[in-house]
């Protein structure tokens, strides 16, 4: 299939032209922001070759493509007509979806991105000096010199990095911002980490009372002065004419922030910054290695969630503090883990396709990217990924007790090995890693992966043996559906909705009911109850997915009318009742009551056909599935 032809399906998947507000991309995800997500038709995208995965996420249908790839489906789509946008106006309007702590770590992870390559460049440099020194060279003094000054600048102007990054985040003047960052650092001040050292610097008292010193190393404190900055000067520049505003603006930001940084919030966050310091240390430094454990068995969960910003800042704080990262070994651990048990799956099945998917997205996950392992495979079969964080804690574990700890951020796995040659732990590290990959791939090889085929055909070969034991009837292998609605048949093409009328959703029927009641369709598990009791989602023993739902928008019923009888994970039989609704009170919120039922992995069976018609009665056949 050509570029072009994906890019036409991810389209119509996508619910048409009309249904997407504006598409953008990162370096491994197409980012479309859609009008209606219920249009999406989230199997048929995550069903097309060369996607990696795909899930919603801050306001954002993210495609995972990978890298180079996503690059030439942009350009297909926008070819297409898509509306773009860039990145920041798409980040502002997804910034403005989730709750106050999503959007509080969005907003960290949008400050310290931008500074990581610098962190990660500095990391390097340390490796590399490590290296030379590791092979015994001596270097002259001036290449000394020069190698301290790669080493030392970035950290030592770290809250000018901070604070221009703040301003440009929260709407300020970016030049502003690392002027007043500078400030903080100026060799004016006593140097902070002399002054803690405890030698002849001392702070400087100002007032006879207040302490000061400079900020070198800070990262909390420069982080408040920027989001104060920033929105200060915001103020300032709507109460002051035009004409004056590039005079004045700059000049009263500058003079009010610096008495605000340097004796309230510098001192006062200062404070702070070192509490939160010692708490990640005593996390990390739990005996046996317990903080290791935990982390490494939780960090890949944060990332599904989207909070993982966060790590960004306790690590700089780690690596200004004391020129070390032990995240990262742990961090290194658990993407280690990610990516063998997606290892796992590409080995272990049959099906080309996922294995053509699975290799890749670990090769991804082996450079530091996890999110196509994650999203395309191993959530994707559940096991594989709970797995997967049991081999990240026992990495993460390891990694504590041999004190792996790296001389930067932003990397990890195979590029991160340059953050611990320089010293000296490059052994210990290789060991974790061997360690996480071994666990990773050997438990998801043995109880975390079946391919789809098997289990059917375990399955079948179960129901065969009951039959010949009991002499009981089960449905037939071909997968014949019976109606789970008493009333008339509609044809799917003519319900009054384009989502499941177009088949987008998969192929079926529709019934318009004569009693309330629904009944399960076929010996299946209840994979999905939606919380407002309108729709469930079911799987039967021969594979076939099926959704049943009950009315057209009556999502936004919020639940009145509806009382779902079962839960998910539930193993029901043909005729259970799976709950009851309320048509007359969904006539009364101005609602159809027209009940679909469609099976949504179309595209795994030969044929997938209706085979009613008229009125239907409690156990007929409304759908034959054939594999």
């Amino acid at each position: 299939m050509t570029n072009t032809e994906i890019a036409k399906k991810v389209i119509e998947a996508l619910g048409g032209r009309e249904n997407v507000n504006s598409v953008a991309h990162c370096a491994t995800r197409l980012r479309v922001m859609v009008k209606d997500e219920a249009k999406i038709n989230k199997d048929a995208i995550e069903n097309l070759e060369k996607v990696q995965g795909a899930f919603f996420n801050s306001g954002q249908y993210q495609i995972i493509f990978g890298t180079g790839t996503v690059n030439k489906m942009y350009d297909e789509v926008v070819a297409l007509g898509l509306p773009t946008t860039s990145k920041d106006e798409m980040k502002a309007e997804a910034a403005k979806q989730g709750n106050w702590f999503q959007r509080a770590i969005r907003t960290f992870g949008d400050v310290f991105v931008p500074i990581i390559p610098v962190i990660v460049a500095t990391g390097l440099f340390m490796g590399v000096r490590g290296l030379l020194n590791a092979l015994g060279m001596t270097l002259p003094e001036d290449v000394t010199t020069y190698t301290q000054i790669l080493t030392d600048t970035a950290f030592i102007i770290l809250p000018g990095l901070v604070v221009w990054s703040t301003f440009r985040v929260f709407g300020g003047n970016p030049a502003v911002g690392i002027v007043l960052g500078m400030m903080l650092v100026s060799g004016s001040l006593p140097n902070a980490w002399a002054v803690a050292s405890g030698g002849e610097v001392t702070a400087m008292n100002f007032f006879g009372f207040i302490p000061v010193v400079g900020l070198q190393g800070s990262v909390l404190p420069a982080f408040i002065i920027g989001v104060v900055g920033a929105k200060f000067e915001k103020a300032v520049r709507k109460v002051v004419p035009d004409v004056l505003d590039l005079l004045v603006t700059p000049f009263v930001t500058l003079l009010v922030m610096s008495i605000l940084g340097l004796f309230v919030i510098g001192p006062v966050f200062h404070v702070v910054e070192n509490y939160i310091l010692l708490g990640t240390k005593a996390i990390l430094n739990l005996p046996f290695g317990l903080g290791g454990f935990l982390i490494g068995g939780v960090h890949q969960v944060i990332v599904v969630s989207g909070v993982h910003h966060i790590f960004n800042l306790l690590e700089v704080q780690l690596l200004a503090a004391d020129h070390v990262n032990p995240f990262n070994a742990i961090i290194t651990a658990a993407m280690t883990a990610q990516g063998a048990a997606t290892v796992a799956v590409g080995v272990k099945t049959k099906n080309p396709k996922l294995k053509t998917l699975a290799f890749p997205a670990a090769l991804s996950a082996f450079l530091g990217i996890t999110e196509p392992a994650i999203f395309g495979v191993n959530l994707r079969f559940r096991k594989p990924f709970f797995l997967s964080l049991i081999a990240g804690a026992v990495g993460g574990g390891l990694a504590s007790i041999l004190g792996l700890a790296g001389t930067g951020n932003g990397i990890t796995i195979i590029p991160g090995t340059m953050l611990y040659i320089g010293n000296g732990q490059l052994p210990q590290y290789l060991l974790m890693v061997a360690v996480s990959f071994a666990l990773g791939f050997a438990l998801t090889y043995m109880f975390g992966y079946e391919d789809e085929a098997e289990v059917t055909s375990e399955a079948t070969t179960e129901r065969l043996a009951d039959e010949a034991v009991t002499g009981t009837v089960v449905a037939p292998s071909e997968g014949v559906i019976q109606t789970p609605i008493v009333g008339d048949v509609v044809a799917l093409s003519d319900v009054n909705d384009p989502v499941f009328s177009s088949g987008a959703m998969g192929q079926g029927i529709a019934v318009k009911p004569n009693q309330d009641v629904v009944y399960a369709p076929a010996d299946a598990e209840v994979t999905i109850v939606f919380p407002t009791g309108h729709a469930y989602g079911l799987k039967t023993t021969n594979g076939a997915e099926i959704l049943i739902h009950v009315g057209i928008d009556t999502v936004s019923m919020n639940g009145e009318g509806f009382d779902q009888k079962v839960a998910q994970g539930d193993k029901v039989k043909a005729g259970d009742v799976l709950g009851t609704f309320d048509s007359a009170k969904i006539a009364a919120a101005g609602l159809d009551n027209t009940t679909m039922v469609i099976v949504t992995n179309t595209a795994d069976f030969a044929s997938v056909n209706p085979v009613a018609s008229g009125s239907v009665a409690k156990g007929d056949a409304i759908i034959e599935v054939k594999a």
